[in-house]
Protein backbone atom coordinates (compact mmCIF):
# COMPACT_ATOMS: atom_id res chain seq x y z
CA UNK A 1 0.00 0.00 0.00
CA UNK A 2 1.29 3.49 -0.86
CA UNK A 3 -1.75 5.74 -0.50
CA UNK A 4 -4.83 5.50 1.66
CA UNK A 5 -7.55 7.93 2.69
CA UNK A 6 -9.86 8.12 5.67
CA UNK A 7 -13.40 8.96 4.62
CA UNK A 8 -16.42 8.71 6.94
CA UNK A 9 -14.36 6.63 9.35
CA UNK A 10 -13.38 4.06 6.71
CA UNK A 11 -9.86 3.59 5.36
CA UNK A 12 -9.43 2.70 1.69
CA UNK A 13 -6.13 2.51 -0.13
CA UNK A 14 -4.18 1.56 -3.23
CA UNK A 15 -0.95 -0.28 -3.91
CA UNK A 16 1.70 1.13 -6.20
CA UNK A 17 0.40 -0.99 -9.10
CA UNK A 18 -3.17 0.15 -8.49
CA UNK A 19 -2.07 3.79 -8.45
CA UNK A 20 -0.26 3.26 -11.76
CA UNK A 21 -3.43 1.73 -13.19
CA UNK A 22 -5.41 4.81 -12.12
CA UNK A 23 -2.80 7.09 -13.68
CA UNK A 24 -3.06 5.08 -16.89
CA UNK A 25 -6.84 5.53 -17.00
CA UNK A 26 -6.50 9.28 -16.49
CA UNK A 27 -3.77 9.51 -19.15
CA UNK A 28 -5.98 7.62 -21.60
CA UNK A 29 -8.82 10.02 -20.90
CA UNK A 30 -6.58 13.05 -21.46
CA UNK A 31 -5.07 11.57 -24.63
CA UNK A 32 -8.58 11.28 -26.05
CA UNK A 33 -9.30 14.98 -25.61
CA UNK A 34 -7.06 16.14 -28.46
CA UNK A 35 -4.80 18.27 -26.23
CA UNK A 36 -1.37 19.53 -27.20
CA UNK A 37 1.82 19.38 -25.16
CA UNK A 38 2.00 22.42 -22.90
CA UNK A 39 -1.77 22.89 -22.67
CA UNK A 40 -2.98 23.69 -19.18
CA UNK A 41 -5.37 21.50 -17.21
CA UNK A 42 -6.97 22.93 -14.08
CA UNK A 43 -7.37 20.53 -11.16
CA UNK A 44 -10.11 21.53 -8.73
CA UNK A 45 -10.78 19.03 -5.96
CA UNK A 46 -10.19 18.19 -2.33
CA UNK A 47 -7.30 15.89 -1.39
CA UNK A 48 -7.86 12.29 -2.41
CA UNK A 49 -6.11 9.34 -4.02
CA UNK A 50 -7.75 10.31 -7.30
CA UNK A 51 -6.32 13.84 -6.99
CA UNK A 52 -2.81 12.37 -6.85
CA UNK A 53 -3.45 10.08 -9.83
CA UNK A 54 -4.94 12.95 -11.85
CA UNK A 55 -2.03 15.25 -11.07
CA UNK A 56 0.57 12.68 -12.10
CA UNK A 57 -1.36 11.79 -15.27
CA UNK A 58 -1.57 15.41 -16.43
CA UNK A 59 2.17 15.86 -16.03
CA UNK A 60 2.96 12.52 -17.68
CA UNK A 61 1.02 13.61 -20.77
CA UNK A 62 3.25 16.68 -21.15
CA UNK A 63 0.46 18.99 -19.99
CA UNK A 64 0.73 21.64 -17.28
CA UNK A 65 -1.34 21.04 -14.17
CA UNK A 66 -2.93 24.08 -12.51
CA UNK A 67 -3.98 22.97 -8.99
CA UNK A 68 -6.67 25.15 -7.44
CA UNK A 69 -7.84 25.33 -3.84
CA UNK A 70 -11.33 23.88 -3.71
CA UNK A 71 -12.45 26.12 -0.82
CA UNK A 72 -11.56 29.35 -2.58
CA UNK A 73 -14.30 31.71 -3.80
CA UNK A 74 -15.49 30.86 -7.34
CA UNK A 75 -14.69 34.40 -8.51
CA UNK A 76 -11.07 33.99 -7.40
CA UNK A 77 -10.82 30.56 -9.02
CA UNK A 78 -12.17 31.94 -12.28
CA UNK A 79 -9.69 34.82 -12.21
CA UNK A 80 -6.81 32.34 -11.96
CA UNK A 81 -8.23 30.19 -14.74
CA UNK A 82 -8.69 33.18 -17.02
CA UNK A 83 -5.02 33.95 -16.45
CA UNK A 84 -3.80 30.39 -17.09
CA UNK A 85 -6.36 29.61 -19.86
CA UNK A 86 -6.77 25.87 -19.24
CA UNK A 87 -7.94 23.63 -22.05
CA UNK A 88 -10.11 21.72 -19.59
CA UNK A 89 -11.02 21.59 -15.91
CA UNK A 90 -11.01 18.36 -13.88
CA UNK A 91 -13.36 18.61 -10.90
CA UNK A 92 -13.68 16.36 -7.88
CA UNK A 93 -17.44 16.76 -7.70
CA UNK A 94 -20.50 18.28 -9.33
CA UNK A 95 -20.79 21.12 -6.80
CA UNK A 96 -17.37 22.46 -7.74
CA UNK A 97 -18.11 22.12 -11.45
CA UNK A 98 -21.44 23.91 -11.10
CA UNK A 99 -19.88 26.78 -9.13
CA UNK A 100 -17.45 27.38 -12.00
CA UNK A 101 -20.22 27.23 -14.60
CA UNK A 102 -22.34 29.75 -12.72
CA UNK A 103 -19.45 32.19 -12.44
CA UNK A 104 -17.89 31.72 -15.89
CA UNK A 105 -20.25 31.09 -18.78
CA UNK A 106 -17.34 30.74 -21.25
CA UNK A 107 -15.42 28.24 -19.11
CA UNK A 108 -13.55 25.46 -20.93
CA UNK A 109 -14.98 21.91 -20.74
CA UNK A 110 -15.29 20.52 -17.21
CA UNK A 111 -15.04 16.83 -16.39
CA UNK A 112 -15.73 15.03 -13.14
CA UNK A 113 -13.32 12.49 -11.67
CA UNK A 114 -16.04 9.87 -12.11
CA UNK A 115 -15.82 10.41 -15.88
CA UNK A 116 -12.04 10.53 -15.97
CA UNK A 117 -11.47 7.25 -14.15
CA UNK A 118 -14.02 5.16 -16.04
CA UNK A 119 -11.18 4.07 -18.33
CA UNK A 120 -13.33 3.44 -21.43
CA UNK A 121 -11.33 5.50 -23.93
CA UNK A 122 -9.92 3.52 -26.86
CA UNK A 123 -6.72 5.57 -27.13
CA UNK A 124 -3.11 4.45 -26.96
CA UNK A 125 -0.95 6.55 -24.66
CA UNK A 126 2.62 7.33 -25.63
CA UNK A 127 5.69 7.37 -23.42
CA UNK A 128 6.10 10.10 -20.79
CA UNK A 129 6.16 13.51 -22.42
CA UNK A 130 8.11 15.40 -19.74
CA UNK A 131 11.51 16.95 -20.51
CA UNK A 132 13.95 18.35 -17.95
CA UNK A 133 13.05 21.97 -18.64
CA UNK A 134 9.38 21.32 -19.29
CA UNK A 135 6.95 23.43 -17.24
CA UNK A 136 4.87 20.91 -15.32
CA UNK A 137 2.75 23.05 -13.00
CA UNK A 138 1.46 26.55 -12.40
CA UNK A 139 0.78 27.08 -8.70
CA UNK A 140 -0.93 30.31 -7.75
CA UNK A 141 0.39 32.34 -4.86
CA UNK A 142 -1.97 33.28 -2.06
CA UNK A 143 -2.11 36.96 -3.04
CA UNK A 144 -1.74 38.84 0.28
CA UNK A 145 -2.14 42.03 -1.77
CA UNK A 146 -3.42 42.27 -5.31
CA UNK A 147 -4.10 39.36 -7.66
CA UNK A 148 -2.58 35.95 -7.16
CA UNK A 149 0.32 35.19 -9.50
CA UNK A 150 0.86 31.88 -11.27
CA UNK A 151 4.25 30.42 -10.39
CA UNK A 152 5.63 28.22 -13.17
CA UNK A 153 7.72 25.27 -11.97
CA UNK A 154 9.70 22.96 -14.25
CA UNK A 155 10.57 19.28 -14.02
CA UNK A 156 14.15 20.36 -13.21
CA UNK A 157 12.95 22.54 -10.30
CA UNK A 158 10.93 19.70 -8.83
CA UNK A 159 13.52 17.00 -9.46
CA UNK A 160 16.18 18.99 -7.63
CA UNK A 161 13.86 19.66 -4.69
CA UNK A 162 12.81 16.03 -4.32
CA UNK A 163 16.45 15.04 -3.96
CA UNK A 164 16.85 17.58 -1.14
CA UNK A 165 13.68 16.71 0.75
CA UNK A 166 14.25 12.97 0.42
CA UNK A 167 17.77 13.30 1.80
CA UNK A 168 16.54 15.28 4.80
CA UNK A 169 13.86 12.71 5.61
CA UNK A 170 16.45 9.98 5.27
CA UNK A 171 18.51 11.83 7.85
CA UNK A 172 15.49 12.07 10.15
CA UNK A 173 14.71 8.37 9.80
CA UNK A 174 18.42 7.45 10.18
CA UNK A 175 18.28 4.98 7.32
CA UNK A 176 15.64 2.85 9.02
CA UNK A 177 14.36 0.00 6.85
CA UNK A 178 10.69 -0.31 5.99
CA UNK A 179 7.94 2.08 4.95
CA UNK A 180 7.64 5.50 6.51
CA UNK A 181 4.17 6.08 7.97
CA UNK A 182 2.93 9.56 7.03
CA UNK A 183 -0.23 11.50 7.89
CA UNK A 184 -1.20 14.31 5.50
CA UNK A 185 -3.94 16.91 5.68
CA UNK A 186 -2.68 20.09 3.94
CA UNK A 187 -4.28 20.82 0.52
CA UNK A 188 -2.24 19.62 -2.45
CA UNK A 189 -2.90 22.93 -4.22
CA UNK A 190 -0.29 24.52 -1.90
CA UNK A 191 3.30 24.23 -3.09
CA UNK A 192 4.80 22.81 0.12
CA UNK A 193 2.04 20.22 0.48
CA UNK A 194 2.45 19.13 -3.13
CA UNK A 195 6.23 18.80 -2.84
CA UNK A 196 5.74 16.84 0.38
CA UNK A 197 3.41 14.40 -1.38
CA UNK A 198 5.82 13.93 -4.28
CA UNK A 199 8.60 13.28 -1.75
CA UNK A 200 6.53 10.70 0.13
CA UNK A 201 5.74 8.85 -3.10
CA UNK A 202 9.41 8.93 -4.11
CA UNK A 203 10.30 7.32 -0.77
CA UNK A 204 7.52 4.72 -1.23
CA UNK A 205 6.02 5.74 2.09
CA UNK A 206 2.53 4.80 3.21
CA UNK A 207 0.64 8.09 3.14
CA UNK A 208 -2.73 8.39 4.89
CA UNK A 209 -4.83 11.32 3.69
CA UNK A 210 -7.20 13.17 5.98
CA UNK A 211 -10.40 14.21 4.18
CA UNK A 212 -12.12 15.97 7.08
CA UNK A 213 -10.16 18.68 8.91
CA UNK A 214 -12.45 18.43 11.94
CA UNK A 215 -11.17 14.88 12.56
CA UNK A 216 -7.41 15.56 12.47
CA UNK A 217 -7.07 15.25 16.25
CA UNK A 218 -8.68 11.80 16.35
CA UNK A 219 -7.02 10.47 13.19
CA UNK A 220 -3.42 11.43 14.01
CA UNK A 221 -2.88 8.96 16.88
CA UNK A 222 -4.79 6.27 14.97
CA UNK A 223 -2.43 6.57 12.00
CA UNK A 224 0.59 6.76 14.36
CA UNK A 225 2.81 8.56 11.80
CA UNK A 226 6.58 8.81 11.81
CA UNK A 227 6.28 12.47 10.77
CA UNK A 228 3.90 14.86 9.02
CA UNK A 229 3.76 18.38 7.63
CA UNK A 230 2.00 21.09 9.66
CA UNK A 231 1.13 24.76 9.75
CA UNK A 232 1.88 26.68 12.98
CA UNK A 233 -1.84 27.23 13.63
CA UNK A 234 -2.41 23.51 14.19
CA UNK A 235 0.57 23.21 16.54
CA UNK A 236 -0.73 26.17 18.56
CA UNK A 237 -4.15 24.51 18.79
CA UNK A 238 -2.59 21.22 19.88
CA UNK A 239 -0.67 23.05 22.59
CA UNK A 240 -3.78 24.85 23.88
CA UNK A 241 -5.84 21.65 23.79
CA UNK A 242 -3.36 19.84 26.06
CA UNK A 243 -3.40 22.76 28.53
CA UNK A 244 -7.20 22.90 28.58
CA UNK A 245 -7.75 19.15 28.92
CA UNK A 246 -5.31 18.79 31.80
CA UNK A 247 -6.71 21.88 33.49
CA UNK A 248 -10.23 20.44 33.32
CA UNK A 249 -9.05 17.03 34.51
CA UNK A 250 -7.10 18.42 37.46
CA UNK A 251 -5.56 16.08 39.99
CA UNK A 252 -2.00 14.81 40.24
CA UNK A 253 -1.37 14.81 36.47
CA UNK A 254 -2.26 18.52 36.25
CA UNK A 255 0.00 19.35 39.20
CA UNK A 256 2.98 17.49 37.72
CA UNK A 257 2.36 19.00 34.26
CA UNK A 258 2.06 22.56 35.59
CA UNK A 259 5.19 22.35 37.72
CA UNK A 260 7.18 20.70 34.95
CA UNK A 261 6.13 23.43 32.51
CA UNK A 262 7.31 26.12 34.91
CA UNK A 263 10.57 24.26 35.45
CA UNK A 264 11.09 23.91 31.71
CA UNK A 265 10.46 27.63 31.15
CA UNK A 266 13.00 28.55 33.80
CA UNK A 267 15.52 26.23 32.19
CA UNK A 268 15.01 27.90 28.81
CA UNK A 269 15.47 31.31 30.43
CA UNK A 270 18.58 30.00 32.25
CA UNK A 271 17.03 30.75 35.64
CA UNK A 272 16.58 27.25 37.14
CA UNK A 273 15.42 26.66 40.68
CA UNK A 274 16.08 23.83 43.08
CA UNK A 275 13.66 20.98 42.42
CA UNK A 276 13.13 21.75 38.71
CA UNK A 277 14.99 18.63 37.66
CA UNK A 278 12.78 16.49 39.88
CA UNK A 279 9.53 17.77 38.37
CA UNK A 280 10.81 17.35 34.83
CA UNK A 281 11.91 13.79 35.64
CA UNK A 282 8.49 12.94 37.10
CA UNK A 283 6.71 14.48 34.08
CA UNK A 284 8.96 12.65 31.63
CA UNK A 285 8.20 9.41 33.45
CA UNK A 286 4.46 9.71 34.14
CA UNK A 287 2.82 12.50 32.10
CA UNK A 288 4.66 13.49 28.91
CA UNK A 289 4.70 9.97 27.36
CA UNK A 290 0.91 9.74 27.79
CA UNK A 291 0.45 13.17 26.14
CA UNK A 292 2.66 12.18 23.21
CA UNK A 293 0.78 8.94 22.65
CA UNK A 294 -2.62 10.62 22.85
CA UNK A 295 -1.96 13.48 20.42
CA UNK A 296 0.42 11.95 17.84
CA UNK A 297 0.72 8.23 18.54
CA UNK A 298 3.77 6.21 19.63
CA UNK A 299 5.97 6.39 16.51
CA UNK A 300 6.51 10.10 15.90
CA UNK A 301 10.07 11.14 15.05
CA UNK A 302 9.28 14.82 14.38
CA UNK A 303 6.63 17.36 13.48
CA UNK A 304 7.52 19.40 10.39
CA UNK A 305 6.28 23.00 10.33
CA UNK A 306 6.14 25.47 7.46
CA UNK A 307 4.12 28.19 5.66
CA UNK A 308 4.49 30.76 8.47
CA UNK A 309 6.84 31.52 11.38
CA UNK A 310 6.42 29.26 14.39
CA UNK A 311 6.68 30.90 17.81
CA UNK A 312 9.87 29.71 19.56
CA UNK A 313 7.82 29.04 22.69
CA UNK A 314 5.66 26.55 20.78
CA UNK A 315 8.70 24.83 19.33
CA UNK A 316 10.33 24.47 22.75
CA UNK A 317 7.00 23.35 24.27
CA UNK A 318 6.93 20.32 21.97
CA UNK A 319 10.60 19.71 22.72
CA UNK A 320 9.62 19.57 26.40
CA UNK A 321 7.15 16.81 25.53
CA UNK A 322 9.91 14.96 23.68
CA UNK A 323 8.56 15.84 20.21
CA UNK A 324 11.12 17.54 17.92
CA UNK A 325 9.70 20.24 15.64
CA UNK A 326 11.62 20.83 12.40
CA UNK A 327 10.99 24.04 10.50
CA UNK A 328 11.22 24.66 6.78
CA UNK A 329 11.13 28.01 5.01
CA UNK A 330 10.44 28.78 1.40
CA UNK A 331 8.10 30.24 -1.18
CA UNK A 332 6.24 28.77 -4.12
CA UNK A 333 8.80 30.54 -6.33
CA UNK A 334 11.61 28.51 -4.71
CA UNK A 335 9.79 25.22 -5.33
CA UNK A 336 8.40 25.60 -1.81
CA UNK A 337 11.68 25.33 0.14
CA UNK A 338 14.84 27.37 0.80
CA UNK A 339 15.90 26.09 4.21
CA UNK A 340 15.31 22.97 6.28
CA UNK A 341 16.18 22.25 9.88
CA UNK A 342 18.87 19.62 10.37
CA UNK A 343 17.33 17.07 12.80
CA UNK A 344 20.69 16.85 14.59
CA UNK A 345 21.05 20.61 15.20
CA UNK A 346 17.70 22.36 15.73
CA UNK A 347 17.77 25.96 16.95
CA UNK A 348 14.33 27.09 18.23
CA UNK A 349 13.08 30.19 16.43
CA UNK A 350 15.22 29.53 13.37
CA UNK A 351 14.35 27.69 10.18
CA UNK A 352 17.61 25.87 9.56
CA UNK A 353 20.36 26.30 6.96
CA UNK A 354 19.96 26.80 3.21
CA UNK A 355 19.42 23.52 1.37
CA UNK A 356 22.56 22.11 -0.29
CA UNK A 357 23.25 23.37 -3.81
CA UNK A 358 21.59 26.76 -3.27
CA UNK A 359 22.72 30.20 -2.14
CA UNK A 360 21.02 32.64 0.22
CA UNK A 361 22.23 36.08 1.25
CA UNK A 362 20.95 39.40 2.57
CA UNK A 363 20.42 42.34 0.25
CA UNK A 364 19.11 45.88 0.87
CA UNK A 365 16.85 46.21 3.94
CA UNK A 366 18.03 42.73 5.00
CA UNK A 367 15.91 41.18 2.26
CA UNK A 368 16.61 37.50 1.66
CA UNK A 369 17.64 36.78 -1.93
CA UNK A 370 18.10 33.26 -3.24
CA UNK A 371 19.79 31.54 -6.17
CA UNK A 372 19.87 27.90 -7.24
CA UNK A 373 18.27 25.12 -9.32
CA UNK A 374 15.02 25.44 -7.34
CA UNK A 375 14.24 28.98 -8.50
CA UNK A 376 11.21 29.23 -10.78
CA UNK A 377 11.62 30.54 -14.36
CA UNK A 378 8.88 33.16 -13.99
CA UNK A 379 5.23 34.04 -13.41
CA UNK A 380 2.71 32.91 -16.00
CA UNK A 381 1.87 35.77 -18.36
CA UNK A 382 3.36 38.40 -16.02
CA UNK A 383 6.70 39.52 -17.52
CA UNK A 384 6.94 42.75 -15.52
CA UNK A 385 6.44 41.03 -12.17
CA UNK A 386 8.88 38.31 -13.23
CA UNK A 387 11.52 40.95 -13.98
CA UNK A 388 10.93 42.59 -10.60
CA UNK A 389 11.32 39.29 -8.72
CA UNK A 390 14.27 37.83 -10.69
CA UNK A 391 17.22 40.24 -10.87
CA UNK A 392 20.81 39.45 -11.81
CA UNK A 393 20.30 35.74 -11.19
CA UNK A 394 18.75 36.21 -7.73
CA UNK A 395 15.16 35.78 -6.63
CA UNK A 396 14.06 38.55 -4.27
CA UNK A 397 11.86 36.89 -1.67
CA UNK A 398 10.42 40.02 -0.06
CA UNK A 399 11.25 38.51 3.34
CA UNK A 400 13.55 40.08 5.89
CA UNK A 401 15.94 37.72 7.59
CA UNK A 402 19.06 37.20 9.62
CA UNK A 403 21.60 34.39 9.82
CA UNK A 404 23.62 33.14 12.78
CA UNK A 405 27.23 31.99 12.84
CA UNK A 406 26.19 28.37 12.24
CA UNK A 407 24.27 29.28 9.07
CA UNK A 408 20.77 28.97 10.57
CA UNK A 409 18.29 31.50 9.24
CA UNK A 410 15.55 33.42 11.05
CA UNK A 411 12.70 35.12 9.23
CA UNK A 412 12.05 38.58 10.65
CA UNK A 413 9.12 39.73 8.53
CA UNK A 414 7.94 40.85 5.09
CA UNK A 415 9.51 43.90 3.44
CA UNK A 416 6.12 45.09 2.17
CA UNK A 417 4.70 44.80 5.70
CA UNK A 418 7.42 47.05 7.10
CA UNK A 419 5.91 49.87 9.14
CA UNK A 420 7.70 53.21 8.81
CA UNK A 421 6.70 55.48 11.69
CA UNK A 422 6.61 59.24 11.36
CA UNK A 423 9.84 59.24 13.37
CA UNK A 424 11.53 57.24 10.60
CA UNK A 425 11.82 54.00 12.60
CA UNK A 426 11.31 50.93 10.39
CA UNK A 427 9.49 48.14 12.19
CA UNK A 428 8.54 44.64 11.02
CA UNK A 429 5.15 44.00 12.70
CA UNK A 430 5.27 40.21 12.81
CA UNK A 431 7.45 39.76 15.90
CA UNK A 432 5.34 42.27 17.86
CA UNK A 433 2.13 40.54 16.82
CA UNK A 434 3.52 37.18 17.89
CA UNK A 435 4.57 38.54 21.28
CA UNK A 436 1.12 40.02 21.96
CA UNK A 437 -0.70 36.91 20.71
CA UNK A 438 1.22 34.71 23.14
CA UNK A 439 -0.73 36.38 25.95
CA UNK A 440 -4.08 36.08 24.15
CA UNK A 441 -4.59 32.41 23.13
CA UNK A 442 -6.85 32.10 20.11
CA UNK A 443 -6.82 35.80 19.27
CA UNK A 444 -5.49 37.41 16.09
CA UNK A 445 -3.34 40.54 16.32
CA UNK A 446 -2.55 43.04 13.56
CA UNK A 447 -0.10 45.87 14.30
CA UNK A 448 -0.44 49.14 12.36
CA UNK A 449 1.18 52.56 12.29
CA UNK A 450 2.63 53.35 8.86
CA UNK A 451 3.28 57.11 8.74
CA UNK A 452 1.83 57.58 12.23
CA UNK A 453 3.44 58.68 15.47
CA UNK A 454 3.16 55.31 17.22
CA UNK A 455 2.00 51.74 16.79
CA UNK A 456 -1.54 50.52 17.33
CA UNK A 457 -3.18 47.10 17.07
CA UNK A 458 -6.38 45.33 16.08
CA UNK A 459 -7.22 42.37 18.31
CA UNK A 460 -9.90 39.87 17.27
CA UNK A 461 -11.77 37.25 19.24
CA UNK A 462 -13.54 36.94 22.57
CA UNK A 463 -11.14 39.27 24.38
CA UNK A 464 -11.95 41.93 27.00
CA UNK A 465 -10.30 45.34 27.05
CA UNK A 466 -8.59 44.40 30.31
CA UNK A 467 -7.12 41.22 28.78
CA UNK A 468 -5.94 43.08 25.71
CA UNK A 469 -4.32 45.81 27.78
CA UNK A 470 -2.54 43.27 29.97
CA UNK A 471 -1.21 41.52 26.86
CA UNK A 472 0.04 44.82 25.44
CA UNK A 473 1.69 45.74 28.73
CA UNK A 474 3.48 42.39 28.87
CA UNK A 475 4.61 42.64 25.24
CA UNK A 476 5.64 46.30 25.47
CA UNK A 477 8.00 45.46 28.31
CA UNK A 478 10.05 43.43 25.81
CA UNK A 479 10.48 46.25 23.27
CA UNK A 480 12.12 49.68 22.98
CA UNK A 481 9.79 52.68 23.11
CA UNK A 482 9.28 53.01 19.34
CA UNK A 483 8.13 49.35 19.07
CA UNK A 484 5.57 49.64 21.86
CA UNK A 485 1.87 49.47 20.97
CA UNK A 486 0.07 52.49 22.45
CA UNK A 487 -3.54 51.92 21.34
CA UNK A 488 -5.79 49.06 20.28
CA UNK A 489 -9.27 48.29 19.02
CA UNK A 490 -11.22 45.06 19.61
CA UNK A 491 -13.04 43.18 16.87
CA UNK A 492 -15.25 40.24 17.82
CA UNK A 493 -15.33 38.55 14.40
CA UNK A 494 -12.02 36.92 13.43
CA UNK A 495 -10.29 37.52 10.14
CA UNK A 496 -11.03 34.57 7.86
CA UNK A 497 -10.81 33.26 4.32
CA UNK A 498 -14.59 33.59 4.05
CA UNK A 499 -14.66 37.32 4.85
CA UNK A 500 -11.72 37.99 2.56
CA UNK A 501 -9.27 39.09 5.22
CA UNK A 502 -7.06 35.98 5.12
CA UNK A 503 -5.45 34.30 2.15
CA UNK A 504 -6.24 30.68 1.40
CA UNK A 505 -3.23 29.60 3.46
CA UNK A 506 -4.11 31.74 6.44
CA UNK A 507 -1.99 34.85 5.94
CA UNK A 508 -3.27 38.31 6.77
CA UNK A 509 -4.45 40.50 3.90
CA UNK A 510 -3.14 43.63 5.57
CA UNK A 511 -4.23 46.08 2.88
CA UNK A 512 -7.78 44.71 2.93
CA UNK A 513 -7.92 44.85 6.74
CA UNK A 514 -6.63 48.44 6.78
CA UNK A 515 -9.18 49.51 4.15
CA UNK A 516 -12.19 47.85 5.77
CA UNK A 517 -11.32 49.06 9.27
CA UNK A 518 -10.19 52.55 8.26
CA UNK A 519 -12.69 54.33 10.52
CA UNK A 520 -11.74 52.31 13.60
CA UNK A 521 -8.03 52.81 12.88
CA UNK A 522 -8.42 56.56 12.38
CA UNK A 523 -10.36 56.80 15.63
CA UNK A 524 -7.50 55.17 17.55
CA UNK A 525 -5.15 57.89 16.40
CA UNK A 526 -7.64 60.68 17.08
CA UNK A 527 -8.32 59.56 20.65
CA UNK A 528 -4.87 58.38 21.71
CA UNK A 529 -2.03 60.86 21.55
CA UNK A 530 1.57 59.80 21.13
CA UNK A 531 3.49 59.68 24.37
Amino acid sequence: MVLQEIRDGQITGVTGDELLEMIGKARTFLAGRGLNKGDRCALLAANSIRWVAMDLAIMAEGLIVVPLYFRQAPSELVAMMKNSTPALVCCGGAALRDAIRQTWAEAPPQFLFDEVFQGVEDVTIDRLQVGTDSPITIIYTSGTSGEAKGVVLTAANVGFMLECTSARLELLMKGRMGQDQVFHYLPFSFGASWIAMMTFLRRQSLVTLNTDLTKIASEMPTVAPDYFLNVPQLLERMRRAVDEQLSQKGGLAQTIYSRAKSAWTRQQEKQPKSGDGFWLWVANTLVFPAIRKKIVGPNLKALISGSAPLAPETQTYFQMLGIPVLQVYGLTETTAICTMDDPRHVVPGRVGPAIPGTEMRLAENDEIVVSGPHIFPGYWNRPQQTAEALRDGWFHTGDQGEIDSAGNWRIVGRIKNLIVLGSGHKIPPESIEEEIAQHLPGAQVVVLGNGRGYLSAIVTGNVTREQAQQALDAANAQFPHYKQVRAFVLRLDPFSIENGMLTVNGKLKRDVIAARMKNEIDEMYQVKQAV
